[in-house]
């Protein structure tokens, strides 16, 4: 039996769940996933995940450690979803970061001609040390002080530093509008949202709550906010999450999905499954929310794409696969969905994108 190393981040670096994968079938599609159609497969090696759509949903920027492109750790790459073939021996997408340090989260921003992302390229050429799992302890994420949000031509030409303050900036997306930037930042001493122009300026703080607030996405109207989040309730718990954000570091087995208005106001917990919940996105009715979850494996291994009413209502499970499913997100036409999966990899630990044309 293989260990299966798979991304489990919602704008984070590359981590790993241990789970048996030597019976994983290979397929692309499952027939209980009714809601996905013509399901194909746009990697074919190493760990590929947070696949987000340009605005003339045409491309997707997307990260990867694949070791066949030469990577030590995550970079930012772009490709269309149309017209290169990735499967094919020694193909290549472009990438956009600059190959140093360690990346996440990259976005297209308005006009598609420059994508944002987080790096540590300034804090050190080499891959920053990923904590992993110590036998027998909790799985931790790092948060490297390093991270600042770039953006960069499609070339691979960074055209600008959008944050410059002491600490963690990283997971930042676009609203549809084009006008606003979310990201999660440390500038405080706590994990929470914040809300910038999109030139960087006029920077806001959003939640204020002890606890990891990221991977945050804009409803399709710009309005509001879905986001993950921790929150640990005991005097205990909240100790442990400071002090091993001190260290930096978090704890990501319990987070639900949250949701708020741009400006903090109006904030509502979503989920209440336990375990992991997160990588939510907004369907294109913007009265429900995508997401991937553990909740239903009983050793917290198995996630799956779920889809609930944003009330917290109707909870319906979108995708099958036996070890993994995350990273939903919509074309902003409403009619596709990308997705990051273990399914189809053979047995190895390979995560790739996927793409789908949806059905209500």
């Amino acid at each position: 039996m293989k260990v299966l190393s798979i991304l489990v981040a919602a704008c984070f670096t590359t981590a790993a769940f241990a789970q048996p994968s030597g019976t994983q079938p290979s397929q692309v599609h499952y027939p209980q996933e009714t809601h996905l159609k013509n399901v194909r497969q746009l990697t074919f090696g190493g760990d590929n995940a947070e696949a987000y759509w340009s605005f003339d949903g045409k491309k997707v920027s997307f990260q990867s450690n694949y070791l066949q492109w030469g990577l030590a750790c995550d970079q930012i790459f772009y490709m269309p979803i149309e017209g290169l073939d990735l499967s094919v021996k020694g193909s290549k997408p472009p990438m956009v970061s600059t190959g140093l340090g360690r990346t996440t989260c990259a976005y297209f921003m308005p006009g598609d001609k420059t994508i944002l992302f987080g790096s540590t390229h300034l804090g050190g050429k080499d891959c920053p040390t990923d904590p992993g799992r110590a036998p027998g302890g909790k799985y931790l994420w790092p948060i490297y002080d390093t991270y600042d949000i770039f953006v960069s031509d499609l070339k691979g030409k960074v055209k600008k530093q959008l944050t410059n303050v002491a600490g963690y900036d990283a997971e930042a997306t676009v609203s549809p509008k084009g006008d606003k930037i979310v990201f999660t930042s440390t500038r405080n001493g706590d994990l929470d949202l914040y809300i910038m122009d999109i030139n960087g300026k006029n920077v806001k703080q959003i939640t204020n709550e002890i606890g990891y607030d990221g991977g945050a996405f804009f409803s399709p109207d710009g309005k509001k906010l879905v986001f993950r989040a921790s929150r640990p309730k005991t005097d205990e718990a909240k100790k442990e999450y400071l002090d091993y954000l001190k260290q930096g570091l978090v704890a990501p087995t319990e987070m639900e999905i949250y949701t708020c208005n741009v400006d903090g106001s109006d904030l509502k917990q979503i989920t209440n499954l336990g375990k992991a919940n997160w990588a939510p996105f907004y369907h294109p009715s913007g009265k429900k929310i995508l997401f991937s979850s553990n909740h239903k494996s009983a050793r917290g291994f198995q996630f799956n794409i779920y889809m609930i009413n944003e009330d917290g209502s109707g909870l319906e499970q979108i995708t099958q696969d036996g070890v993994f499913d995350s990273f939903p997100m919509f074309s902003p036409d409403g009619k596709k969905l990308i997705f990051s999966s273990n399914r189809n990899n053979n047995g190895t630990r390979d995560t790739n994108l996927f793409v789908a044309d949806w059905v209500d």
